[in-house]
Parts: C-alpha cells; structure tokens; sequence
C-alpha cells in the first residue's frame, strides 16, 4: 500500500511561480537574484500558513543555482534549518555561530533558515547580532516569524524585511481547484469556497481541510456536503433567516434557530455569521462595493436580489442589533433567549408599522 503523503507537503511550491498570494515579494526576491541585490539578512514575517518557510527553502536552492546545469539540485548540504521554539538556548546560537565560519563544499552560499526566531531569548538573540550584522560572504541568514514585535530592535534594524499577507479566499480557491483537478476530483464551486474562507488566510490550513473533506465525500465535494463535515453555518440557513426577518415571521423565525441549535451550532457564531450576512447584503446593493462581496460568483444574484428586499438604514440598523448581541453573548445568563430577542428585535425592523419590543 502506497503511503499517502498530505496535500500541504505533496503541493508545496516548488519555485517562485508556483507561491500563491505573494507575488509581490517573489518578484522582489527574483529580482534581487538577477541583479545581485540580495541582502545577507532577511526577515520573513506573517500569519502561518502563507509560505514563509517555503520561500525561504525556494531561495537557498535558487542562489546556489547559479552557475550549475543541474535544475533538479537541491544543494541539501548549504541548507541548515533551525527551530527556534526548541533551540532557542546561548548554546544553540554559539553552535550555528560555529557552523557558519566554515564555507560551503559545493554551491555558492550556506543558507541558515531560522523558523519562529521570536522564540529565541534574549541572551540568544544578543549573542547573533555581531554574526547577523557581519556574516562571512559565502553565509545567508533567513529569519522567519509570526510575531514580529516580540524580535528585539537590534535585530529588525539589520534584516531586510519581508512581510507576508493573508491568503485571498479567492486565490486560495483556485490553488484548491488545481489541486482537485490533478486529483480527477469533481467539485462544486461553493465547496472550494467554505474550505477557503474556513482556511481564515493559511494556505496550509485550506490544504488540511481540503485533505479532510475528500476523505468524506470521496471524489465528489458538493457544498451541502462540505458544510456538514466541517460544521459550517454556509450561506443557505443565513439567506433563509433573512427571508423571515424580512416578512415579519416570529414564530417560523424562533422554530429555524432551534434547528440550528439542535444541529450543534453555537448561538454566538450563528449571530456573528448573521451580522457578516447583512454586511454582505449591504454591500453589494452598490455596484462600486460589490467587490467587497466574498462570495462565488454564482451566488451573488442571490445575495443582490435579497438585498433589494430591504433598505440600506434598516441593514445599518440590524448590524448594529447583531453586534450588540454578539458583545452581550459571552456575559449573558442565559444565551438563547438573549439570540431570540435579537431575533425578535430584528424581525421588528421591517414592520409596516416598526413596533418595538
């Protein structure tokens, strides 16, 4: 039996083109290669999952390139990674301090890549300023990190710094409709979608959850399907809801979010996805915000005709009642009826003659 290897390592890019979402700092960085423009001390820093380290490792080879036939070297011997989280010690910096006075047997440079470097002490990190400020000539320093502000000034002012973005969902989207089609995975569109907004940003993260839901569906990924294995609230419950905001409906309004209730949904993420769903409604009644909506393109019809059904003031007005609510959910007793009275509140909004509760 062939062992299987997880999307996020099978998938890992490969050379610059291959990086989703950063093409910024990949242009930046094949440009300072072609010109001989690189700095000795580099900083990469941003949210996991968006291609720090991959980066890192896509550069060591590239600068050892130069010169050589071979596209497929990897130069594995000028590489030297090091996990700041577990090796963060006086010692461990004396050692790689050691290391890097001794020049590289093939290739041109020794690339030092430092994952988490926030997490080395202060005892450490004043130990390398003298090597990172000064490195020997055939010696790279990548420093990466996702906490920028706990590394020290000293050793900010002597990196180049790189800071990396969160991934679109739309780019994480089409990176997963790639890997699907490698895969003779069938999908719809709005599946891909749910798994690039759960990712939050990471494109790491998309590809777990991408690995997640084809060992449900197998090679079919459908929305409904999707939204059950990853235990989403998707777009489908949110539009209903608004229908019976919209027409005044108390009662079927209370009985939709008891079945939410009943699915094992929690109350504060179904108001906090309620007041995201007004925000989109709202946004997308103008064609110049329209671009804000983070939808498929299929479904923003849908989105635009419910929002003709309801007046800018009065979505104004129900972000505002979701938002108090969401703020008052962790303290309040008792939560339900906290939500039900948001509910109420906001069925309220669209009465022929706005009553009160």
């Amino acid at each position: 039996m062939e062992q299987f290897i997880v999307s996020a390592r099978k998938y890992r890019p490969q050379t610059f083109k291959d990086v989703v979402g950063q093409q910024t700092i990949t242009s930046t960085l094949v440009n300072a290669i072609e010109n001989n423009h690189l700095a000795q001390a580099l900083l990469f820093t941003g949210p996991r999952g968006v291609g720090k380290t991959t980066c890192a490792r896509i550069l060591a080879r590239k600068i050892n390139q130069i010169g050589y036939d071979d596209p497929n070297e990897d130069f594995a011997f000028n590489v030297f990674e090091l996990d700041a989280a577990s090796n963060n010690s006086v010692e461990d910096i004396r050692n790689l301090i050691d290391q890097v006075r001794i020049p590289p047997q093939t290739g041109i440079y020794k690339v030092y890549i430092i994952d988490e470097v926030h997490m080395l002490s202060s005892a450490a990190f004043n130990a390398f300023l003298k090597t990172l400020e000064e490195p020997p000539k055939h010696a790279i320093f990548i420093l990466a990190t996702t906490e920028k502000h706990k590394i020290i000034p000293t050793i900010l002012s002597r990196c180049q710094i790189f800071d990396f973005k969160r991934i679109t969902v739309n780019d994480a989207k089409e990176y997963l409709k790639e890997v699907a089609v490698s895969q003779n995975i069938t999908f719809e569109d709005d599946a891909l979608q749910i798994i690039a907004q759960k990712a939050d940003g990471a494109m790491r993260d998309a590809l777990s959850i991408f690995d997640r839901v084809v060992s449900f569906c197998g090679t079919n990924l459908t929305r409904q399907a999707v939204a059950e294995n990853l235990n989403v609230l998707d777009y489908d419950y949110y539009l209903k809801v608004t229908d019976l905001i919209i027409s005044n409906d108390i009662p079927n309004l209370l009985l939709a979010f008891d079945g939410i209730l009943a699915k094992g949904f929690d109350g504060n993420h179904f108001v906090t996805g309620l007041a995201s769903h007004f925000r989109n409604l709202l946004v997308c009644r103008n064609p110049q915000t329209l671009i804000l909506l983070d939808v498929s393109d299929e479904n923003k019809n849908l989105f635009y005709q419910q929002a003709q059904k309801i007046s800018q003031e009065i979505l104004i007005e129900a972000i505002n009642i979701a938002n108090a609510c969401d703020l008052k959910y962790k303290t309040s007793v008792n939560q339900r009826l906290l939500v039900e009275l948001c509910l109420m509140q906001l069925a309220t909004l669209t009465h022929p003659e706005k009553k009160k509760i």
